[in-house]
């Protein structure tokens, strides 16, 4: 066997490696909530948001969702309950990169359980906060976890700043909604018109209803103008 003497090796740094592909999963086969309540709001929040940014091509909202916000490293990684981006695409993703996407997220809400108490509190706090998220709220369905059970930061200057809870309501500017703790749901209006935003279900049927009632009144005008012709 022929052995290199040492002082005729390459240099390290001259040694070209095969790239190393990184690999970066879109699930850790974990739940996706700890309890009922949690999945369901979690799952009607997500579709009343979706709803309500229908119009908006430019504003993204996912949940449950892996976020990796370093290049190259897989484990610098977080996933919010619930997510929104403006300024970006609304096709579908299996994860979100924040340096494909040339952003990272906007607004994040989270809903403590007791597993996740500490950390929505301490780590993703502080976490979400180094990555620039602009309002970061946090929800307790079971209110047993956090006190108040309803609470949201904004960042100002490059720190968060807690956000008024004002008759046991919190203002987010950015998304322009109101946020109410109802029970063990929390309850989206808008900010301008005070207009609530409903569950996919609730909010076709009260599609309906304005449908039927806009019918209603133009029978009604085409009434009133064949009478007056009379």
């Amino acid at each position: 066997m022929t052995v290199i003497p040492p002082h005729t090796r390459p240099p390290l740094n001259d040694v070209e490696f095969p790239a190393v592909e990184v690999t970066y999963p879109d699930s850790d086969g974990a739940p996706m909530a700890e309890t009922d309540i949690h999945v369901t709001l979690i799952a009607m929040l997500l579709l009343m948001l979706r709803t309500f940014f229908r119009t908006r091509p430019d504003v993204y909202v996912a949940g449950n969702m892996f976020v990796y916000y370093q290049d190259g490293n897989p484990r610098r990684v977080v996933s919010p309950d619930l997510f929104i981006v403006y300024g970006v695409p609304t096709h579908y993703r299996r994860s979100w990169f924040t340096w494909k996407e040339g952003k990272g997220l906007d607004v994040v809400f989270e809903f403590t359980s007791e597993s996740t108490a500490e950390a929505d509190q301490f780590t993703k706090k502080g976490l979400y906060e180094w990555l620039g998220v602009k309002e970061y709220f946090l929800f307790d369905p079971l209110d047993e976890y956090l006190k108040p059970r309803l609470q949201g930061f904004r960042l100002v200057d490059g720190v968060y700043q807690p956000i008024p809870l004002v008759g046991g309501q919190l203002q987010s500017e950015v998304l322009g909604l109101t946020l109410n703790a109802e029970k063990e749901m929390l309850t989206l209006t808008v900010a301008q018109t005070g207009e609530r935003l409903l569950p996919p279900g609730e909010e076709a049927v009260a599609r309906r209803k304005a449908e039927a009632e806009v019918e209603r009144l133009r029978a009604e005008l085409e009434r009133l103008k064949a009478t007056k012709k009379d």
